[in-house]
């Protein structure tokens, strides 16, 4: 978070909190807003809070977990960006969508099962510029190695959301348009 804003790369309102801090999110960030677990992934670890006493609740969950939660403005879109970036160069793009009557890609919904919405993969060419240039920029920040950005497109512009240092490239989701050439690169 420090590094974008550093840098001036576009994303939502974020706070580093710990149980110090909590009640300074309201006024910078107001609600709803999403608070997350460092090392969360595929939505765990992730809650939407609505108003202060969800705050309060979820707050107390996560940092159970973690001695530090992050938190965000929440920014609804039909679906997130990723991409794929290694050595500074965009790989892949893919476009994933919000599980049906829900504001994430995946919603556990209990039992250990998952729903999850649909997604296209793109060739980089037919991405809107602004994706690739700011979600290159916001790996470059962070190395050369391979990163998974995920990023928000809206009315309002394109926002970084977080960069992933281990992103996950599935058969048949990632590679859909490159195929071999994926993995070759």
């Amino acid at each position: 978070a420090e590094a974008l804003r550093t840098h001036r790369i576009p994303s939502p309102k974020t706070m580093v909190l710990d149980r110090r801090t909590l009640a300074e999110a309201p006024g910078t960030l107001g609600f709803p807003m999403i608070l997350k677990i460092p090392d969360g992934a595929f939505s765990r670890g992730i809650v939407k809070v609505a108003n202060a006493a969800d705050l309060d609740r979820e707050a107390d969950i996560l940092l159970k977990e973690s001695d530090l939660i992050i938190a965000q403005e929440f920014l609804p879109t039909t679906f997130d960006w990723r991409l794929g970036v290694l050595h500074g160069q965009a790989l892949y793009a893919c476009q994933y969508f919000m599980t049906r009557n829900h504001w994430q890609i995946y919603k556990h919904v209990g039992n250990g099962k998952v729903k999850s919405g649909g997604f296209k993969t793109f060739a980089i060419a037919d991405v809107p510029a602004d994706v690739v240039d700011i979600g290159v920029k916001a790996a470059n920040l962070m190395g050369d190695g391979l990163y998974g950005v995920d990023l928000k497109q809206s009315d309002k512009g394109v926002f970084v959301i977080e960069v992933n240092d281990n992103p996950s490239i599935d058969g048949g989701i990632e590679d859909a348009h490159l195929k071999d050439k994926l993995y070759e690169q």
